[in-house]
Formats: structure tokens, sequence, C-alpha cells
């Protein structure tokens, strides 16, 4: 792909994200987060909230003290449609987009009792709460999870099936998901994420809760809502390479990256920054330096890229969702995410790593929120401010 500007492909219907609501590591709400991130400081620890004196690794993101994953939906889905100015009867008609591991009582649950704790009567749950009737979806798609629904929230209101959808996720680091990536060797011995880095060794896991509102740019003004962002684009395409290994030349997430720009009539000249997916792993990092070479041409090499995994951690379903939030929330401050944990180049990565937290200068006009996982699949998410 040149670095030329793209035909676009719209919907009838301008996208907007309306209200965020988040929960991290670095606590509630969306500044704790973005103060973090632009900082570099990252938010892993020693895990106390579970037993871990038989892993290898021993250290997440966690928030403190001891959050429950329900209430903690309704309270981010809430701020969200709080911040987005929705009244009660809007919401009445909103639908809910969930993206989450599960319901983290199933597990234990009794079999007669396991259908009431299924994905969807979860969703039903928290859409029920918070009084959103129009509907539920429920994600479960892995670390693409959330920019599943995101893309799918976007083409509904962009082809005017609806006026606005809730997206939410959730995952809060728990034993279970912990011990399979300890035991699988994945998770960074040393206890830091360094994505793009050389001598990384993988990622860690951390907690992430969070929502936004997807409306479209006619409901917003008609309303007088003020938008956070506009949402450019989305696209989504999968390898089909290996059930866990990241295909090498990063041909799916291009592609991507590629219908991400082509719907938002984007020339990769105007992304002004990337929020890679970036876990720190050996395999997927290059692969993903890759994918930006393949899909912007000579732009990769000055554009600037972090992953904001860097400080709060790899959320797993909701990990789209929480970057995209933050990918948001740096665009109207107008400062980057650091790219921590840098400890050396990597001549298989050779990208414009942030380092610094330095105001970003210039505008940034479009930015990217790339995301991967398991299996090949690949979503790439194209904001910019209103």
């Amino acid at each position: 792909m040149t670095d030329t500007v793209l035909t676009a492909r719209r919907g009838p219907r301008s996208v907007v994200v309306g209200g965020m609501g988040v929960l991290s590591a670095f606590g509630r709400g969306v500044g704790p987060l973005l103060g973090a991130a632009v900082a570099g400081r990252s938010g892993f620890g020693p895990v106390g909230r579970f037993e871990v004196a038989g892993r290898r690794v021993d250290r997440a993101a966690l928030h403190p003290g001891e959050p429950v994953l329900e209430r903690e939906l309704d309270r981010v889905v809430g701020e969200a449609c709080g911040s987005a100015g929705l009244s009660a009867a809007r919401r009445a008609g909103c639908p809910l987009y969930l993206a989450v591991h599960g319901d983290p009582a199933l597990a234990r649950a009794a079999p007669v009792w396991r259908p009431g704790h299924a994905v969807g009567a979860f969703a039903a749950g928290v859409a029920r709460r918070a009084g959103l009737a129009g509907g539920v979806r429920a994600y479960t798609s892995g670390c693409t999870a959330s920019a599943d629904a995101v893309a799918d929230a976007a083409s509904a209101v962009a082809r005017g099936r609806v006026e606005r959808v809730v997206v939410a996720a959730g995952y809060l680091v728990e034993a279970d998901q912990f011990a399979v990536f300890d035991a699988g060797g994945a998770l960074a011995r040393d206890g830091r994420v360094r994505p793009f880095s050389a001598g990384r060794s993988g990622l860690l896991l951390g907690d992430g809760v969070a929502a936004l509102v997807v409306e479209s740019a006619d409901a917003a003004r008609a309303r007088g809502a003020d938008p956070l962002a506009v949402l450019a684009g989305w696209g989504r395409a999968g390898d089909a390479h290996h059930v866990c290994r990241p295909r090498p030349d990063g041909a799916g997430l291009a592609r991507a990256i590629g219908a991400a720009l082509l719907r938002g009539g984007v020339g990769p000249e105007r992304v002004g920054y990337v929020n890679a997916h970036g876990a720190g792993s050996v395999l997927g990092d290059p692969a993903e330096a890759a994918a930006l070479h393949r899909a912007l041409g000579p732009v990769a090499a000055r554009v600037p890229v972090s992953s904001s995994k860097s400080v709060h951690g790899q959320a797993l379903e909701a990990g789209a969702l929480l970057e995209l939030v933050v990918t948001v929330a740096a665009l109207r401050a107008g400062r980057l995410p650091v790219n921590a944990g840098l400890l050396g180049p990597d001549p298989d990565c050779p990208l414009n790593l942030v380092r610094t937290s330095e105001p970003s200068g210039a505008p940034v006009g479009f930015a990217l929120s790339l995301s991967t996982a398991f299996g090949g699949a690949n979503a790439a998410l194209l904001v910019g401010l209103p």
C-alpha cells in the first residue's frame, strides 16, 4: 500500500465516540490511566489476589483491593452513558455489545446452575442493570473480542440500523488464566512488558474494565452532545497460519489496517500515532512491525508507535477496548503513550518508538489501535479528533 489518499467506502452516517468509562491497575477513570501511559509508569507488581507460590512468574497489573467484575462493568457502563449525556429514555433503546472471558462464577457453579452463568445471561444482566434494552451481544473471541464489538457497533450505526450502541468489556486477572499463561511460558520472566525491545520475554496480564458509547454523528449533534472522537474506520482479517503463532510477514494485520484506512478514506501519511498490540512476545512483535511496514509503506519508519500494554498489561477480551480508551484520551490530550520497558533496539522491529512523554507537537490527525489474537485474528480501529 502506498501513502496516497484512498477512496472512502463510507456508510450513510459518520460514527463518533460519545462517553467513556474505565477501570485499570491505576484506579477508576480515564485520568489515572492516561497519566500512567504518557509517563511510561508501569502498574506491574506482586500478585496478592490469589496464590502464585508455585508459578514461575508472580507479577501482574492489578487494581487495588478486590474488584468484582459485575460491579465494575455496571460502573463503567454508567460512567460512559453519563459522560455521553444519555438520558434514561435514550439508554432504554440502546443495545449492549459486551466482550468478556465469561462469567467468573461459571467454573465453580453446580451443573444445575450453569445455564444461568452462560456468557449470554451474564451480558443480559449487565444490560438490564444499566437500563439498556435494545438487545445484547456477547463476544468471547480472545484478544480481538472488544475490537470486534466496536467494529460491529460502528457498522450498525453507520448503516442506520441503530442510533447508538454501548460497547463494554471486562477482565480481572484470576488464578485460572494466570496459570494457563504461566504454564505456557508466555509471561515475562523479568516482571516487565517490553514491546518491540531487545531482551523482551513475554506478556503480563492486567485488569481492564471499559465502556464507551458508539453513536451516529447526526444523533450526537441533534441532542447537543460533544463527541470525544470520530471512529473513522475499522478493519478485520484472518491469517489462518497457526493456532497461536503469528504469521511472520504480518499479512493479516496489514489487511485489517488497510481496510480501516480505506473505510475512513485516510492515507497512511495522515496517521500520526499507532497504539500497537505489542504484547512483548518474541514472535508477535516482529510480525506486527512487518505488518505496519506492509500496510503503511515508508510512513511506518517515522510514525510514532507504542504499546500501552507496557504499562497496563494484557487484559485479554477487554484489552482492545482498554487500549482504544487510551488512544482516544491521548489524542485529546496531545500526549502520546510511552513505549515503556525498552532495553534497546531490536533490528527485527524497525519502528519509531515513543520514548518520552513530551507533548506530541503537531496535532495527530488519526491514530490506529491494533489488536491480534490466537488463531490468526487481527483487528484495526482508526480514530481521529472530531
